[in-house]
């Protein structure tokens, strides 16, 4: 009888996300190669060729190796860049790492197997002002938004709104402060702030202020959609719950229709399998307000008992539905 074909899990050393794949898949009995593609080249080896019309070859860590030619999926939760010699000359470390990334991660997007997701997918869907976009035309109701640099057209378009916006990254913003981790979150602004001509310095992306009752994150899965309400009393928090996960309620829900085909339908034009929804949930609807396609989701299931691990391992697995 054949061995089960392996999953590739390309994460950090300390990803607690990947963890709970890694030990689903191990309870199924599915064999899993975990890796990190910052050990490449120094704890990392690849060898890999190109004959009659596939690649076969090994990747090997300094204890196990995986037969690439047998790999069923991959699971990629964000893997770090190749980590080079330190006494590397720069400009030579330019091109090795650029090397390395082309060379590694090409050789593994042209595996024929599963993704979840997609590296180049995946990167092109952090593009907010896309998902914008898509979200509008997947029939998701999108707040009100405006990117700029003009701090008069801020003005007025915080005016036009009642004086007050919500202000975002366009990325998650993390780094240190007086010694301290900081990290910067969606605020609610006045148009006086906005105003500023600190705004002049780079592109803002200025939001319309929705009250919300509270928050919905949805996690899609290969069309399995597992969503959770997020209720706090925290007055930061409100507007972004993810400042403090002390004071969190959790509840399981189910979307509305609309919401759901419009969430299967973001997914398909983005080229996702799975994907962590935000909505800001109103009296009488949901506001979309992204999507990231390597959302956590630890701490639903923990707090709610969404199978959202065993979704993923589903997937990987290639369990049918």
């Amino acid at each position: 009888m054949a061995a089960p074909a392996p999953v590739l899990v390309l994460a950090g050393r300390f990803d607690p996300t990947a963890d709970l794949a890694v030990e689903e898949l191990n309870r199924r009995k599915v064999p899993v190669f975990r890796a990190d593609t910052a050990d490449f080249p120094q704890a990392l080896t690849l060898s890999a060729r190109f004959e009659d019309g596939r690649w076969t070859g090994t990747l090997a860590s300094r204890r196990r190796s995986l037969q690439l030619e047998t790999v069923r999926s991959v699971y990629y939760r964000r893997p770090a860049r190749p980590r080079l010699p330190a006494d590397m000359d720069p400009e030579a470390r330019k091109v090795a790492e650029r090397e390395a990334r082309r060379g590694v991660g090409g050789l593994l997007m042209a595996l024929p197997c599963r993704w979840l997701p997609p590296p180049g997918a995946a990167a092109d869907a952090e593009h907010k002002p896309r998902q914008l976009r898509l979200a509008a035309e997947a029939g998701l109701h999108v707040p009100r938004t405006l990117i700029t640099n003009d701090p008069a057209e801020a003005e007025t378009f915080a005016v036009s709104l009642g004086g007050q916006v919500i202000c975002k990254p366009f990325l998650p913003v993390r780094g240190m402060l007086a010694g301290r981790g900081a990290s910067v979150y969606a605020d609610v602004i006045s148009a006086q702030d906005v105003a500023s001509p600190d705004l002049a310095t780079t592109a803002h992306l200025l939001q319309e202020f929705v009250p919300k009752t509270h928050d919905v994150r949805l996690t899609a899965v290969d069309g399995r959609l597992l969503a959770a309400e997020i209720h706090t009393t925290a007055g930061a928090n409100r507007v972004d719950w993810r400042r403090d996960y002390t004071d969190h309620v959790y509840k399981t829900c189910v979307p509305p229709p609309d919401v759901a085909r419009g969430v299967q339908r973001m997914l398909d034009a983005l080229g996702l399998t799975y994907g962590a929804f935000d909505f800001a949930v109103t009296a009488d609807r949901w506001a979309f307000l992204e999507v990231n396609a390597h959302g956590q989701y630890g701490f639903l299931e923990q707090a709610t008992g969404l199978p959202i691990t065993a979704a993923i391992c589903d997937y990987l697995e290639g369990v049918a539905r």
